[in-house]
This record gives structure tokens, sequence and C-alpha cells, in this order.
């Protein structure tokens, strides 16, 4: 999923790589906040939890996998459950940005490849492709204050 948002790459990239603007820019709903131990700008190597909640709440740990300053970042997402860590989860949320005429190809990606229990995971495709729109949406009023549409 891409959009071009009228900003520079940088000031983008400073929402997504602090985790306390999660909340803010969620298309999915179900991000309610940073866990108050993780760190407040994200670099390669950086763990993170999630307050989370579809239905029921949950929590998320997250590493920070890839990172280029201003151009790329992506973390793993892991759940556990009953006291085991990463007893689920392995799916990837990447963003790219590129510099482009007009501000900056913003792309998101979700990658399942490394995902524990894909079968369970790959009907919510379509349902996630929905989310992401509306988190790129909602980057874009954030950072232009454009309406939507």
């Amino acid at each position: 999923m891409d959009r071009v948002i009228a900003a520079p790459p940088e000031k983008i990239f400073e929402l997504l790589a602090d985790p306390a603007s999660h909340q803010k820019i969620d298309g999915s709903g179900t991000v309610r906040e940073a866990k108050g131990d993780g760190p407040t700008r994200l670099s390669l190597g950086s763990t993170f939890g999630m307050s989370m909640k579809m239905g029921i709440p949950y929590t998320t740990e997250n590493e920070v996998i890839e990172f280029e300053d201003g151009r790329r970042i992506a973390w793993q997402t892991t759940m556990g459950l009953f006291g085991r860590k990463k007893l689920f989860g392995g799916r990837i949320w990447r963003y790219e940005l590129e510099p482009v005429d007009g501000g900056t190809r913003v792309r998101e990606t979700w990658d399942i490849s490394q995902e524990k229990l894909k079968a369970p995971v790959r009907p919510a495709a379509q349902k996630t492709a929905k989310s992401m729109a509306q988190t790129l949406e909602r980057i874009d009023q954030l950072l232009t204050g454009d309406p939507p549409g």
C-alpha cells in the first residue's frame, strides 16, 4: 500500500520512529499505547511493547529489524501467552519513504513470511490492506492537515 504525502521524508520518519505516535496513526483501531519501558525514538535493534485491543486487550513485543534513518524502518511483531514470549506472531511491518515530486511516497507493507501461524493470519489480508490505507491517510492528515479524499 502506498500514498504520496506532501511532507519531507524526515518529518514522516520521525512520526514512524516514535512508538508513542503509533496510536495516532493506526488505521486498524487496535493500537492503544506504547508500553512505558520502551525507547522514545526507534533505532536498529530497538525493542518496544504496545498495548493493543482487538476484542480483548493484549500486548505485543516488537523489534526493529530494518532501519535506514529517514528512508526505511521495519519491526517484527510477536506476542506471548501464559508467560511464554514470542509464542505467536512474526509479521513484519515495513515503511519505505521515497522523495517524489510533491512530497514523499510512503509504502507500507505487511510481510507474513516469518509468521509462526500463517493459516489464521492470511484471511486478515483484505482487512489489513484497508487498515494500512487508513494508516497512510492518518499520517497524511497529521502532517499536512489535509482532509481525507
